[in-house]
């Protein structure tokens, strides 16, 4: 693995260097940590890599390991940049012949976003998305139980993502993660809806297997002086016909990172929260709650080859994120030896994942601004 951005003072980028390296099948080889080289090379040294592989830019980064051979290049490349900066990195690094694994929202814009599916659909590349929730082992569970259809017909479904950290003007701290996100120029169209309500979206479309058809958006900003907005919430209408909700906030005081699920079937219903994501609630009609947990009873095998530990060993944040990369790293040993690839070992965001979170944003603040409101997807 080579890595675009993730040097001094990022937050993300160590979160996916512990994620790639957790299950031994992936080796961070190159980077190009910094857009100050002087940075990038000082970081890359703190990493213990071969300075002649820490590069001054992604540029370099990316035709240099291109002229290495095979089994010495680096096999794809982890985009960690704030949201303006993963397009032209993507699109070197696919035209180079690199598969991709880049944070989200994918891109800038949705037109970039496209661009990047032809390139990748052309070069048979693959291009991942680190849309990390969908990672959980009983988030798996629960798609697997809604898509055996023993919830009976979806018909209404809740997704809430309350975060409290941005609740007063924290950008004019200087503070790096709170600086980029809330400025329009480096985050895109939307804020807080960019940064966790896409993660909501396909949360929502990835449980329950069912697109977005139409939406409905109230979009705010609470707090004086922000450019994007720090608060919102969507009615959704899924294809099946079944109704959602979905509220996602950064000025909530008091909250951390309290991302829940509730679908609702006819016969039953699931209930999943990131804050205690070892646990999903399953509620059948007539029968009493139940609580499955993980790495016990009989659980669906995606489920299993999510957990890493005996039942009661918490696991978390990082392990979810490193499902996404170990499957990654299964898929491209699987194409590198000519061989398809287990569908098990496809179960992670793609760049059609990463499509849809830039419809998301583009409809979202559309449907904030028209006096009809309601807008197809």
């Amino acid at each position: 693995m080579g890595m675009i951005g993730g040097g001094p003072g990022a937050f993300i980028g160590e979160v996916h260097r512990m994620a790639a390296r957790l299950d031994g099948k992936i080796e961070l080889v190159c980077g190009a940590f910094s857009s100050d080289p002087k940075k990038s090379i000082k970081f890359g040294k703190e990493l213990f890599l071969n300075p002649s592989r820490v590069y001054d830019s992604y540029e370099q980064m990316i035709n240099e390991e291109a002229k290495l051979g095979e089994g010495e290049r680096m096999d794809f490349v982890s985009i960690v940049t704030p949201n303006h900066l993963h397009f032209e990195p993507s699109k070197l690094a696919l035209n180079k012949g690199f598969h991709v694994v880049c944070d989200k929202p994918v891109t800038f814009t949705l037109a970039e976003a496209k661009q990047l599916k032809k390139i990748s659909s052309r070069k048979k590349l693959i291009f991942a998305v680190t849309h990390n929730y969908t990672g959980y082992p009983m988030i798996k569970e629960a798609k697997s139980i809604v898509a055996s259809n023993k919830l009976g017909r979806i018909r209404r479904a809740i997704v809430e993502y309350p975060q409290g950290w941005l609740s007063k003007r924290l950008e004019q701290t200087g503070q790096k993660q709170a600086s980029w996100r809330t400025d329009p120029n480096k985050s895109g169209l939307a804020g807080c809806m960019g940064d966790i309500g896409t993660h909501a979206e396909n949360l929502l479309e990835y449980l329950t297997g069912l697109k977005i058809k139409k939406l409905c958006a109230d979009l705010n900003t609470f707090v004086k002086g922000r450019s994007l907005d720090d608060d919102g919430a969507v009615l959704l209408e899924l294809e099946n016909g079944a109704k959602a909700i979905l509220m996602a906030t950064q000025i909530a005081v008091g909250e951390e990172n309290n991302l829940r699920i509730r679908v609702y079937g006819e016969k039953g219903s699931v209930d999943w929260s990131q804050e205690n994501n070892n646990s999903l609630i399953l509620r059948m009609e007539g029968r009493p709650k139940q609580i499955l947990r993980t790495g016990t009873g009989e659980l669906h095998k995606s489920t299993m080859l999510a957990t890493r530990l005996p039942a009661g060993h918490p696991e978390g944040f990082i392990e979810a994120f490193a499902n996404i990369y170990q499957n990654v790293a299964l898929t491209i040993d699987s194409l590198n030896q000519n061989k398809k690839p287990k569908q098990t070992h496809l179960d992670f965001p793609t760049i059609d994942d990463g499509i849809r979170g830039m419809q998301f944003i583009q409809k979202v603040v559309a449907s904030n601004l028209s006096k009809s409101k309601w807008t197809k997807f």
